[in-house]
């Protein structure tokens, strides 16, 4: 508070709303009623190449058509990720869109735009650099993990040729062996092509179910905490596949946390209301409302492969195989809905969304 010479007490006046949405480092426009652009920051203008003066008073569509341009007319939430759009003006760009009403102005909404790779909407690499990285990360993996049982089998083999008891040297055999197997086994499940059965499922003893075996094996001693909706309506999913897709992610946050600081691990589940995702590049985007997060306070997966995590045999751990999460990628597919990675909050946490359909 300042106090001027004549000794009265002023309140100091608060920043302006156009102020307020001027500094915001999202772009946001704001349209009225009518469906027409009232105002936008300087990150809109930026984005769109376009001045707010000249989107001032002009249908949205006429600036940015939007595919679900009548949802937003109709006062609906509206959410998609990774939406390719091109402005009027022949801008091509990709974005995360939210749209949301404005409340005591009926009609109008607030629509914000990311640029999509800032979301980290991960889980399909259709580029050629993805395929020819994956097939590098198969061959420096096959060679790194089979090349050491063999060693092993050839220098046993070597022992008993030259006479020495076989023993233990034929145990030594077998879990080589087996371990190939299992890693080859492992490899197999990418290779099933089958539809995956999905069925109405009450996710919620799921969780708990997953919650118990993390604190009574891989999870011991780390916090797991839960914010839950309770209204949560069913999901349409595969019980086991969702069961292994939570326990992989719940096993990925536990190694992430190490042994020091804050080790903590948060299980949410929300309801998305308006949410519409494309599952894949040139598919429709269908909704998927029904939410469920993974979060810990780890330091997350390294910026320079923070967006192939997905992918085949990429990992941020040296002993990592780099199929776990490409694994959990492509069952939450066959199950009709997608998993993302982000850094967010402050201070930053990990996220790891599932985004699922809801049961009819």
């Amino acid at each position: 508070m300042a106090q001027p010479p004549g000794g009265v007490m002023l309140a100091r006046r608060g920043p302006e709303p156009a102020e307020l949405l001027a500094a915001l480092p999202v772009a946001v426009m704001v349209v009225d009623a009518d469906g027409r652009i009232a105002q936008a920051n300087a990150e809109c203008e930026l984005m769109l190449n376009l001045s707010e003066r000249a989107m001032r008073g002009r249908s949205i569509g006429d600036v940015l058509p939007l595919p679900d341009e009548a949802a937003i007319r109709e006062g609906r939430a509206f959410t998609a990720f990774d939406l390719a759009l091109e402005t009027s003006r022949g801008l091509r760009i990709r974005v995360d869109l939210a749209a949301v009403e404005l409340v005591d102005h009926p009609g109008w909404r607030a629509i914000t735009l990311h640029h999509a790779a800032n979301s980290r909407r991960l889980g399909h690499s259709a580029d050629r650099a993805a395929a020819a990285r994956s097939a590098v990360g198969a061959a420096a993996m096959l060679a790194h993990e089979i090349k050491n049982p063999l060693s092993s089998i050839r220098g046993a083999a070597q022992l008993i040729a030259d006479g020495a008891e076989p023993g233990d040297l034929t145990t030594l055999v077998i879990d080589e062996v087996d371990r190939v197997t299992a890693l080859i086994d492992r490899m197999e499940d990418f290779t099933d092509t089958r539809p995956l059965p999905v069925e109405p499922l009450n996710i919620y003893p799921l969780l708990a179910h997953v919650r118990d075996a993390a604190l009574a094996g891989f999870a011991r001693g780390i916090d797991i905490q839960e914010r839950f909706d309770p209204s949560l309506p069913r999901a349409l999913a595969n019980r086991d596949a969702l069961l292994q897709v939570l326990i992989n992610l719940m096993k990925n946050a536990a190694t992430a946390l190490g042994q020091r600081g804050e080790r903590r691990i948060t299980l949410t589940t929300s309801y998305r209301h308006g949410m519409a995702v494309a599952a894949g590049p040139g598919r429709p985007r269908s909704p998927l409302p029904i939410e469920i997060c993974v979060v810990d306070t780890g330091a997350g997966a390294p910026e320079d492969i923070a967006e192939h995590l997905f992918d085949p045999f990429v990992s941020s751990r040296p002993e990592g195989k780099g199929l776990g999460l490409a694994l959990v990628d492509k069952l939450v597919r066959d199950m009709g809905g997608i998993v993302q990675y982000s850094r967010e909050g402050t201070p930053n946490e990990t996220v790891f969304r599932i985004l699922l359909p809801r049961a009819s």
